[in-house]
């Protein structure tokens, strides 16, 4: 057996709780969260693909953990993660990705964190008058890892979504760039109280501050030339 490793994939989700009645388990909670967590990261965008990318690689997962009863079925699968508690499995899933950054961490010069607002194809349900799923993403660029996302109903509302994905996000020494979406007193103090700097983009969108921007650079140009 593997000994788990201080960045375990199972040990983060132990907190986890399973939803089923213990006499009728058959597949136990760590194998299929190993299933949809790995067949996510393989980009399967499914219950169905993952399970597919499963049955595919079960010697890889069984180096991890037995799978004596083979690979669950998509149906278990939807329905053991649709009855598990989200908040929660949020936050082991962001416990596990810290754990990871801070294993793979350099210490030469600060962490880098690009946080982006995203649409997601085919998530809109015209039948249920559904829009698209909006996402802000935070994207480690030393360790090409995504730390955390936060949903939102829209672009114009990535303004309110960016607070709540900083709060989660390790930030102590890094330096976090956003676009000109996320150019907010609220923001920069955020992020500053999480002890990281920022880098934030500017446009015409707040011509004051603009202005004031492009008056520095100019006195400064024109300091230089004398």
């Amino acid at each position: 057996m593997v000994t788990p490793s201080p960045v375990s994939l199972i040990d983060h989700f132990a907190a986890l709780d399973d939803p089923r009645q213990s006499g009728k388990v058959l597949y136990p909670l760590t194998e299929i969260l190993l299933v949809v967590l790995c067949g996510t990261l393989a980009r399967a965008e499914d219950f169905v693909e993952m399970q597919r990318w499963a049955g595919v690689n079960q010697v890889l997962l069984r180096r991890f953990l037995p799978y004596k009863d083979g690979i669950p079925s998509h149906d278990t699968l939807n329905d053991v993660i649709n009855a598990i508690d989200g908040d929660l499995f949020s936050q082991c899933f962001n416990d596990w990705v810290d754990g990871l950054r801070e294993a793979m961490a350099d210490v030469d010069g600060p962490e880098l964190v690009a946080i982006d607002g995203k649409t997601s194809r085919r998530t809109h349900d015209r039948g249920k008058d559904r829009g698209p799923l909006h996402m802000v993403s935070a994207w480690a660029s030393r360790q090409r890892l995504v730390p955390g996302q936060q949903a939102c109903e829209a672009k114009s509302n990535e303004i309110t979504a960016i607070p709540l994905l900083l709060e989660r996000l390790a930030l102590i020494g890094a330096l976090v760039t956003i676009d000109a979406m996320g150019c907010q007193t609220r923001i920069a103090r955020k992020i500053i109280d999480r002890g990281g700097d920022y880098l934030l983009a500017i446009k015409d969108n707040q011509p004051s501050l603009h202005d004031e921007i492009a008056r520095y650079f100019r006195r400064h140009r024109a300091g230089q030339a004398r």
